[in-house]
């Protein structure tokens, strides 16, 4: 009996091995009270776990405890009527309620029940380090292994076997399944979470699902809201069963007299002024962006020596919701600090919500504002504008201190700017965001016969007009409008349509190995640093010994090689990268990051059986190749350098940009005339991202004729006009009489000039 006890507590503690950037997630997020021991009841009749078969362990009883006091938990037996007898179930509940740590475990046990007759269950999220937690945070309540009974899978990351019994995910890794499997039947339940950030996957979700569900009477679909988008989900499916987890609230809230004029260097000070109370508990911060996250764990860090140490230490943990470096940056003085009081100070946005998992949190500051992109298909870019939370938000806000007697909500803005300033509810962004993607996966849905959806919120028709017309100028349509071969083959891809096009023309001209290195690097965080206040021309003066003249696009390639050369060349790989990259000035985790999106790319290549070059790095005509390449994808983002100075018109439109100060062009001697950029998005100070120098000769060989012919005039337009006549002025007009009957299944790319294809009514 104990040889079979010990068999069993090494297999309940069996663990997968994690990267480091899970395990930093544990250390600074971790909920316990400290040291805890694990010890199984001994006796003739233990109870078994009926997912793995194992007796439970004691730690199961204990956290069983904490579930029941959940507010969530009352509502199980209803839940599980619920779902017993309907294909549709809606719950909606306040943040902090354990819904979507307990649901989904609910839903395990009525597949269980079943036998899994009609498949497992899946659980979406909008953040894929909630994915990860509460895969983590759900296999501990259920007293069974990570990556076993109890997975996940985010973007170019698995941790699940064709055994696991509820999977955690992404909204897009559902959306991309999709794809190979439209009726999702590996599924019993769907658990779509979070809907009430309405991003555009989960609105997609929510519609094409319509579909599914009468394909597949036996399917269960749950949705998890916040209470403000309850009514209008009920509208959209009709009547569901709803049921409805309210959590009582009794925190402080604090209002400021006046709206602050610096709201960041507010909040800051509000932190410091809290820390010196000595009043217990972590603290949450929600500020305008995620530049201000990176700038207040910077300040608190460099603050903190100045601390009186009797305080306690300050922790910040930045939570970034968007693309940024994901990873929360470790306490490097771990042994000293682990004697004193320890504060953890979360630094995230109001998009960030859903990424606050800690319990003891006392103290929210918000700051009641946020920045936001939104897309303009007229001028294909971002706007970057400053605006008032909304009212749901707020509300949100306050629902993080949970059931805290204790708790204190500081806004930093007067109650009635609540009424006056904010809206109730943000739009959703599928009226916001660049569809071209969206679109993409809808056409090639269509071809699995699920084309039509239903979408909550119809987007705007401008914005599909564009995705439509982008994918015809990238060679994705047939002259009927339906996806070609390019057009299935990009849609492959997990990446925007335009870099897939050149990976794609990268095939023709011998640059694979290059390109998709560009696509890992361009794809994941930004590998550069923000520099510590002091030490930025330290900085500069390391990143320009990765600098290619060619342009930053080649400048990354050169980071990720000398990434890869440092790793080779280390003994304890982990650590050493660490150094190097902190000598450097650059993000471990991104390169790596970037090192598992390339892996990733090679087997879509080498599963669909496309040609991958050996690597050339560095000749003439390699570099060349490189840039037909990232042309024959990224023609429609054009610039000209119009005084000589650094001021860039774009080409599609009027707007005027500079380099970005992390471009290796910048402040350089020699700026170039024509540039391809990665990026641009409108703000204060409008800037163009990953810039390499084009030729315009290069450009009017790779364009797509109709697509420069839909230009709008400028100085920009007549000259490149002149370099198309001057190269071929015959062969030109010879082309405007030719028909547009060839399919366009049939064209190779890189396009000319000459070609004339079909234009999107």
């Amino acid at each position: 009996n104990v040889f079979l006890l010990g068999i069993i507590y090494v297999r309940k503690m069996e663990f997968l091995t994690f990267s480091p950037e899970i395990h930093c997630f544990s250390e600074l997020l971790d909920c316990s009270d400290g040291d805890e021991e694990e010890i199984l009841v001994c006796g003739e009749d233990l109870e078994l776990n009926p997912f793995d078969g194992l007796p439970y362990s004691s730690r199961y009883y204990k956290l069983m405890k904490e579930r029941e006091e959940l507010p969530v938990w009352k509502e199980k037996y209803t839940f599980m009527e619920s779902l017993l007898r309907n294909q549709i179930v809606i719950v909606s509940g306040d943040a902090k309620t354990g819904k979507s740590s307990q649901i989904p475990q609910w839903c395990a046990e009525y597949c269980l029940s079943v036998h899994y007759q009609h498949g497992a269950v899946v659980c979406t999220q909008v953040h894929k380090q909630t994915a990860v937690w509460l895969a983590l945070r759900v296999a501990d309540e259920m007293d069974v292994n990570v990556g076993h009974e109890v997975g996940y899978f985010i973007p170019f990351e698995s941790c699940c076997t064709t055994e696991t019994i509820l999977r955690y995910c992404t909204d897009d890794m559902l959306q991309r399944e999709m794809i190979s499997t439209p009726l999702l039947n590996y599924y019993g339940v769907i658990i779509l979470d979070d809907v009430h950030e309405r991003t555009v996957a989960t609105d997609a979700l929510l519609g094409l699902l319509k579909d599914v569900l009468i394909s597949r009477p036996e399917l269960r679909l749950v949705i998890l809201t916040a209470p403000h988008m309850s009514s209008k989900l009920q509208n959209y499916y009709g009547s569901v069963p709803f049921i409805r987890v309210e959590n009582k609230h009794h925190a402080e809230v604090v209002y400021s007299c006046s709206v602050q004029k610096d709201h960041f260097l507010s909040a800051l000070r509000l932190l410091f002024e809290i820390h010196h109370t000595k009043e217990k508990g972590d603290i949450v911060i929600f500020l305008a962006c995620e530049e201000e996250i990176e700038k207040a764990y910077q300040m608190i860090r460099q603050e903190q020596s100045n601390l009186n140490p009797d305080l306690g230490e300050l922790i910040p943990v930045p939570l970034y919701p968007i693309k940024q470096d994901l990873t929360p940056k470790p306490n490097q003085d771990k042994q000293k600090c682990c004697k004193k009081y320890r504060r953890k100070v979360l630094l995230t946005t109001s998009f960030g919500e859903s990424l606050i998992w800690i319990k003891n949190v006392t103290f929210v500051i918000d700051v009641g504002v946020e920045t936001r992109k939104v897309y303009n298909p007229r001028i294909r870019a971002d706007s970057v504008i400053t605006q008032p939370i909304s009212k749901s938000q707020a509300e949100m806000h306050k629902q993080i201190l949970g059931m805290s007697s204790s708790g204190k909500l500081f806004c930093l803005y007067p109650e009635e700017f609540t009424y006056k300033e904010m809206k109730p509810h943000l739009p959703a962004k599928i009226q916001e965001s660049k569809l071209t993607s969206m679109v993409l996966f809808l056409k090639r849905m269509d071809i699995a016969g699920f084309g039509h959806c239903d979408f909550i919120s119809r987007p705007a028709p401008e914005s599909l007009m564009q995705a439509l017309e982008d994918l015809d100028y990238l060679a994705a349509l047939d002259n009927d409008g339906n996806l070609s071969e390019f057009g299935i083959i990009m849609s492959e891809f997990p990446l925007d349509p335009q870099l897939s096009k050149s990976i794609l023309a990268s095939c023709e001209f011998e640059c694979v190995d290059e390109m998709l290195t560009i696509a890992a690097m361009v794809t994941a965080p930004n590998c550069f640093l923000h520099a510590p206040p002091g030490t930025e021309e330290i900085a500069l003066t390391c990143w320009r010994k990765f600098s290619h003249p060619a342009g930053d696009h080649f400048t990354l390639i050169n980071v990720f090689n000398a990434f890869k050369e440092a790793s080779a060349n280390s003994t304890s790989q982990y650590y050493s990268n660490e150094k190097w990259c902190r000598d450097y000035f650059l993000s471990c985790s991104a390169l790596r990051m970037a090192g598992i999106i390339r892996a990733e790319l090679v087997e879509i290549m080498k599963r669909i059986e496309l040609p991958i070059s050996e690597p050339d790095f560095g000749s003439k005509e390699n570099i060349l190749s490189i840039k037909k390449s990232l042309l024959s994808g990224y023609f429609m983002h054009i610039a000209r350098d119009v005084d000589g100075s650094g001021n860039y018109l774009m080409l599609t439109h009027r707007q005027v940009a500079q380099l970005h100060p992390s471009s290796s062009y910048y402040n350089n001697r020699r700026i170039p005339e024509w540039v391809l950029f990665h990026e641009f998005s409108i703000s204060e100070d409008n800037s163009i991202r990953v810039v390499s120098e084009i030729s315009p000769d290069l450009f009017v060989e790779l364009v797509p004729q109709y697509y420069f012919s839909n230009l709008p005039p400028s100085e920009s337009k007549d000259i490149l006009q002149e370099v198309i006549n001057h190269l071929s002025p015959v062969s030109t007009m010879k082309e405007e009489q030719k028909t547009n009957n060839d399919s366009k299944d049939n064209e190779k790319f890189p396009q000319t000039p000459t070609e004339q294809r079909c234009i999107i009514q």
